[in-house]
């Protein structure tokens, strides 16, 4: 199996993958006049001021729910691991595909505004990928392509997140619980599972309340002490960041059989963690109640900001500075040591004990308890988060659901397909806590590197619309007014939920 799911990884994640990330980057960057550095400003204004209704949630919940999903153990072990592989380089370019995915972040989740829904079954909206790839174009001669290639993403999706991703938090998870306090991990499965289960079938709402309330204290106290660890090493830091630049661009010999894997592990591990470009940022991004898409669309470009440049960040300097690292030749914990910083065990496996020991370099035996703690909230949150991902493209697979699914008993379908989905991730992290970690990790990238592939392609297909909606929110911004979306003045066929938005916003206010 091991050896099945590598070969398919290799596939997926060629250079290819990472040549079209990064280029993809740069044109949106290009094109929208570096709107991450522009709006940076307006991305924070809208965490303040975004509203809420009972069909959505605040911009403040959706980017919550954005981050639940990409704050998880690819800020922790995923760091590690693209240090090991790729060396201190890699760093940089994690830094470098979060500047330029922040642009594709606004572009991905502006149009699953745009083309957002009511779910038929709850009333709450609903978006992503799926929705605007089959609706964009819905008034074009490419309209059957473009509806059969939603229903692929849709498909994918439901399995990535719903199947293969969430093995690799429960994996980790574990690992780190087991470690810190030597619980099994088939307890570990047991609690996860009953915690999930209590969640997930309370819906959206309760997943945002509890994203929102979870997901900020959680970063903040990660990234808090970390930095309490890297400044107790100040006098290594001029080092380390001279290190990292040199590493990433060859300059450095001690990293030189390594320099190519610094980008292909820095892209790698970058889009695994932050997800720009993914396709799971429109999701959280649609079911925010905005009065113009452009808005939320600022608000996730934010959320790369805060995964990679703040979250990643503390745990790459933390391994760095401490002298917690092993670099390896060949992308293999079993290839040669080329480098490593002395604080490592000879028996140190790569992942969360790297970030351990640089934690215990500092709060003596504090690092493994806190490591797992920190981890267990992170891999919940994001396995919450991948739910709700596959919960909407179910819904957009099923349609509206009103069919029974055998006359004479009172299921529909898309009751029955989502009872099916939550037994399914449940099953999927109590297989995740007591599977290998490296078929664990393979898995979870496979499911990443295809919901990259048909949405990025997707997204450079169907710009138009989140270009002429970042223009419209330029002009009424300058007259001094709050941006309010119309499709029709823009000439965007297939926002229909924009078109009868005004009214619509009226009733539920007046229902308050």
């Amino acid at each position: 199996m091991s050896e099945v799911l590598s070969a398919i990884n290799d596939v997926i994640w060629s250079d290819w993958l990472v040549y079209l990330c990064l280029a993809s980057g740069v044109y949106f960057s290009v094109r929208s006049r570096f709107l991450q550095v522009r709006h940076i400003k307006g991305m924070v204004e809208q965490l303040v001021r975004g509203e809420r209704s009972p069909s959505g949630v605040s911009s403040f919940q959706a980017l919550a729910m954005s981050l639940s999903g990409r704050v998880g153990t690819g800020n922790i072990a995923g760091v590690a691991t693209a240090i090991a592989f790729g060396g201190p380089g890699a760093l940089f370019w994690m830094w470098m595909v979060a500047f330029l995915g922040a642009s594709t972040s606004f572009i991905e989740s502006t149009l699953g505004q745009i083309y957002k829904t009511r779910d038929p079954l709850t009333g709450e909206y609903r978006g992503g990928p799926a929705y605007y790839l089959s609706r964009a174009l819905a008034h074009t001669r490419g309209a059957p392509f473009f509806k059969v290639y939603g229903y692929v993403f849709a498909a994918v999706t439901v399995i990535a997140c719903g199947v293969l991703l969430p093995g690799v938090q429960a994996n980790s998870m574990a690992t780190a619980i087991d470690g810190a306090w030597a619980l099994p991990s088939w307890s570990v499965a047991v609690g996860a599972v009953i915690v999930l289960a209590f969640v997930i079938i309370g819906g959206v709402k309760r997943i945002a309340n509890f994203a929102s309330f979870v997901v900020p204290f959680m970063a903040v106290a990660y990234i808090v002490l970390a930095l309490i660890v890297v400044f107790a090493n100040a006098s290594a830091l001029p080092e380390m960041f001279s290190m990292v630049f040199r590493a990433a661009f060859g300059m450095d010999a001690a990293f030189g059989a390594v320099v190519g894997l610094a980008v292909m592990w820095g892209v790698k591990r970058g889009v695994y963690s932050n997800e720009a470009g993914q396709g799971t940022g429109p999701h959280a991004a649609a079911a925010a109640e905005v009065s113009h898409p452009a808005k939320q669309g600022l608000v996730q470009s934010f959320a790369v900001y805060i995964d990679t440049l703040f979250v990643c960040s503390a745990t790459g300097f933390l391994i760095l500075s401490t002298g917690a690292y092993r670099v390896h030749e060949g992308g293999s914990s079993d290839g040669p040591v080329l480098a490593e910083g002395g604080l490592l065990s000879s028996t140190a496996v790569v992942g969360p004990q790297f970030v351990q020991a640089g934690f215990d370099s500092v709060f003596a035996g504090f690092g493994a308890s806190f490591i797992a703690v920190t981890l267990m909230f992170f891999c919940l949150t994001t396995i919450i988060a991948y739910y709700y991902m596959a919960e909407t493209n179910l819904r957009f697979l099923v349609g509206k659901s009103s069919k029974t699914l055998i006359p004479g008993i009172k299921a529909s379908i898309g009751r029955v397909t989502t009872m099916a989905l939550q037994v399914a991730i449940l099953i999927a992290v109590a297989y995740g806590c007591v599977n290998t970690a490296d078929n664990a990790w393979a898995m979870g990238d496979i499911g990443v590197g295809l919901m990259a592939w048909l949405n990025i392609i997707g997204i450079l297909i169907l710009q138009q619309p989140a270009f002429k909606a970042l223009k419209d929110f330029e002009a009424q911004k300058k007259l001094g007014l709050d941006p309010v979306f119309d499709p029709k003045v823009l000439n965007i066929v297939g926002a229909t939920f924009w078109e009868t938005y005004k009214t619509d916003r009226e009733k539920e206010k007046a229902k308050l």
